[in-house]
């Protein structure tokens, strides 16, 4: 099985996310494919059996703007793809990712779980995004 990790970083809480995540994806003895979303093959992350995004909250609750180029030109490919989703965020409780939940579901996407962690992750959000990353 293989997962595809990709996300966007500003302070490094996301990407100790995503980083946990691959290792919760390779304990659980898949293969994993991490990378920034500026850096990410849209055909390669559609390929795969478990695709996680993360991304900080930016401004108004908004994706980072690689994030957001790199979704919206997948997000019209997602039908029946299991998707999870994981960010940071300092203020307005992390709505972006439930807003984010809605693009994806609308997209015909099977939502695996979210992880939100308000600034650096704690230990719980660590771990849930490990067994995210290992469904």
């Amino acid at each position: 099985m293989k997962v595809s990790i990709v996300y966007a970083s500003t302070t490094g809480n996301t990407e100790q996310l995503a980083n946990a995540a691959a290792d919760g994806a390779k304990a659980a003895g898949r293969e994993v494919s991490l990378i920034t979303a500026d850096a990410a093959d849209a055909a390669e992350v559609l390929a795969s059996d478990l695709i996680l995004l993360g991304s900080p909250a930016m401004g108004a609750e908004q994706l980072e703007d690689s994030m957001e180029s790199f979704f919206s030109g997948i997000e019209g490919s997602l039908g029946g793809k299991k998707v999870g989703l994981f960010g940071s965020y300092d203020w307005g409780g992390g709505q972006f990712i439930e807003d984010w939940e809605g693009r994806v579901t609308a997209a015909g996407a099977a939502l695996a779980g979210t992880v939100k962690a308000q600034l650096a992750p704690d230990e719980s959000a660590l771990e849930e995004i490990k067994k995210l990353a290992a469904s």
